[in-house]
């Protein structure tokens, strides 16, 4: 679904903001919107207002449970609908873009500049994230790359084989889990999780060149072609490995190989923040194996904070308050140890860094690094991949063929 908001009534809300940022700065209650809302995203998120909360303003948490598919579409709605936040989370790319371009999210560039962001945020994509016509609308807060498969000791020390070094050997141990009674893939039931997956999978077995090639090219022919049909294989795999799991959100997914009763899952790297509120170690309890073991890349997506045009003086002073306290670089810290991702600052100290998190930032620091999907595709495209892919591991019938047709189809509509 297209969110179409470049209308008159739009830009007249638009032009009737006044912001007068005379005065001292008054203490202020902030509603934020976020779908963070599992254990270790809440314990994150909690780091956040506590930072904000020291400065004499007050974060008003409103988080809304359902992921980011489910929040999304309330936020916009608020936004377009003349009923404003102070500040919401989307990710970082394309999601925020018709937004912006209604007139409707504040210009951040004068605090950026204040800032010295440009200097002090990598990769510099972040912020090319967060850029339109010049200008800066967001706050990247975090790096949160996909490109994990997090697996579970205990379930191949029941299976009685050894931890898989990539996705090959993850493959090969399936039946040895299985015969275990335990589930080899974690995927659960939202669409978003089934389409990750795929991508995950496109990156690490067909590579970043051919990664690039069909998302950032949107070659159709070369989506079609026998290159990403090896793909389509490894996704099948996926599939059969997946068909017990019967959980439908991502974290619930995490808490089967947190538990020993699945084998692995791929997720992005804010799984670890459900690891570490489970009291587990990593290199110890869980293993982690950046691009399935087979290209280690980390993607420069990750969630970032936009501001809509607000009426209120007090309020849009407290706006310019949270966007400078969102990159403090203790803020930094604080909130990616806990919420297991890497910080957007390059001038941070994470020595108290886990082992997982420790393999991100050296994969990052040799600038081994992709765009992900949400900076290269429309929410529309998007949609239209997880529709799919939701379907695919929905119905072990549907066939190869018939899935990789439909996905070039939607590679060459792509925008």
């Amino acid at each position: 679904m297209r969110y179409r908001f470049l209308t008159a009534a739009f830009a007249a809300f638009a032009a009737t903001v006044a912001l007068n940022f005379a005065g001292p700065a008054a203490a202020t209650d902030l509603e934020v919107t976020h779908w963070w809302t599992s254990g270790g995203e809440a314990a994150a998120v909690a780091e956040l207002a506590k930072a904000f909360d020291a400065t004499g303003n007050h974060w008003v948490d409103g988080a809304i449970a359902g992921s980011g598919g489910t929040a999304r579409p309330i936020m916009i709605s608020r936004i377009t609908g003349g009923d404003p936040m102070g500040a919401t989370q989307f990710n970082h790319g394309r999601q925020a873009e018709e937004l912006v371009q209604a007139g409707l999210m504040r210009d951040l560039t004068d605090i950026a500049t204040k800032g010295k962001w440009t200097e002090v945020v990598r990769p510099k994509s972040l912020l090319d994230s967060c850029t339109i016509d010049g200008k800066i609308y967001c706050v990247p807060v975090n790096i949160h790359s996909w490109q994990w498969l997090w697996l579970s000791n205990e379930a191949f020390q029941k299976a009685g084989v050894p931890m898989p070094k990539d996705w090959n050997e993850f493959v090969a141990a399936a039946p040895a889990l299985e015969k275990a009674g335990i589930i080899p893939l974690a995927v659960g039931g939202q669409p978003w999780q089934a389409s990750g997956a795929f991508d995950v999978l496109l990156a690490a077995v067909g590579g970043t060149d051919a990664f690039l090639k069909v998302y950032k090219e949107k070659d159709a022919k070369f989506a079609g072609g026998p290159e990403i049909a090896k793909v389509f294989k490894a996704a099948d795999d996926a599939r059969k490995m997946a068909k017990n799991t019967n959980v439908q959100d991502w974290n619930q997914a995490t808490n089967l190989v947190i538990t020993g009763k699945a084998g692995g899952q791929i997720m992005g790297d804010w799984a670890q923040g459900e690891f570490q509120v489970a009291g587990k170690t990593a290199g110890k309890d869980y293993t982690c194996l950046p691009g399935l073991g087979l290209n280690e890349v980390i993607a420069t997506g990750g969630d970032a904070f936009y501001f809509p045009l607000l009426k209120d003086a007090d309020k849009s002073k407290a706006q310019e308050v949270l966007a400078e306290t969102l990159l403090d670089p203790k803020t930094q810290v604080a909130f990616n140890l806990k919420k297991g991702s890497l910080p957007v600052r390059g001038d941070v100290d994470l020595n108290a860094a886990n082992d997982c998190m420790k393999k991100g930032i050296a994969i990052l620091a040799k600038g081994a690094v992709i765009p992900w999907t949400d900076q290269l595709l429309s929410q529309d495209s998007q949609k239209q991949k997880e529709d799919l892919f939701s379907e695919f591991f929905a119905k072990p019938d549907m066939s190869l063929e018939e899935a990789q047709k439909r996905f070039a189809d939607i590679i060459a509509s792509a925008d």
